[in-house]
């Protein structure tokens, strides 16, 4: 394989989302079927002139509608703890409670701004609303999908590479499983450390390690990254053992001459358009 770091770097794709990336369905849909028996008993109290009234009625017979409360903030925690700017004191509400009362949680209600949600102009049911809220918040978690997006999408490659070739595979994997596996002891300096991938080839006896990652901005981290994965190079090629870098996105347009560094150092510096025009195919087995 002819190494050309322009071509590299021309190819970093911009964007590794996959449509699970957007929206963990499985998990709203989950969260909202626990508390939809509750949010169906509420359901009730939807455009009621007296809502005070209603909601009194209800509650004595349906205490359970108090922990579907504070998903209606879009809060997942059953106890609040709110500051109250006019009395200048914490206020205390706890929704998993059988003893929190009616009055308490009117009053949680009524001072959240949540009666609006009970008007006549206000939603017709809080399922569906519950769900849209589970959708927001699960928003919170793309941060975390997207820091492993690269390693499934790396993973995807490697495991169906091993199958077609009969090759073992083992993803996050560390010094001691490795050598429990297969016998391999590698030393380096995190004893402990994960490598992303390793492949390990029964007819050679031969190991590959890899790691993964994507950058959409630049920083400090990532000449340090370069730093690291350099080192590692150099530590895994005095034990007989090639490491593959595999690496994308465009921050790494912020920091092309470290980057250059380790492409010219390292035997195998890949990226996904690499990867998906055969580059696993190239390597010595």
């Amino acid at each position: 394989m002819t190494k050309d770091f322009n071509h590299l770097v021309s190819t970093f794709k911009s964007s590794i989302k996959t449509w699970d990336y957007f929206v963990n369905w499985n998990k709203v849909f989950a969260n909202s079927a626990e508390l939809e028996i509750s949010l169906n008993k509420l359901n009730y109290l939807l455009g009621k002139d007296n809502l005070r009234d209603e909601f009194y009625k209800l509650y004595e017979s349906n205490t359970d509608i108090a922990k579907a409360l504070p998903i209606l903030l879009a809060v997942r925690e059953g106890k609040l703890e709110v500051y109250d700017k006019i009395s200048k004191t914490s206020e205390f509400y706890d929704f998993l409670s059988e003893n929190t009362g009616a009055d308490k949680c009117f009053d949680f209600l009524d001072k959240s701004g949540l009666v609006k949600l009970f008007q006549k102009d206000g939603i017709k049911n809080l399922v569906d609303y519950v769900i849209g809220v589970e959708v927001g918040l699960d928003s919170n978690g793309r941060k975390n999908r997207g820091g492993s997006l690269m390693e499934e999408i790396v993973g995807l490659f490697l495991e169906d590479f091993c199958k077609q070739n009969n090759l073992a595979y083992m993803p996050q994997a560390r010094p001691s499983q490795i050598k429990a596996r297969w016998g391999f002891d590698i030393k380096i300096d995190k004893s402990e450390r994960s490598f992303d991938f390793a492949v390990y080839n029964p007819q050679n006896n031969k190991i590959k390690l890899f790691e993964t990652n994507f950058y959409n901005g630049g920083g400090s981290k990532l000449k340090a990254v370069c730093g690291e994965f350099k080192s590692l190079y150099d530590e895994l090629k005095a034990q007989n053992i090639e490491f593959i870098w595999v690496t994308d996105g465009l921050g790494w347009h912020t920091a092309k001459r470290p980057l250059e560094e380790v492409y010219n150092h390292n035997d195998y510096v890949f990226n996904l358009n690499m990867l998906e025009a055969g580059a696993l195919d190239e390597l010595t087995w």
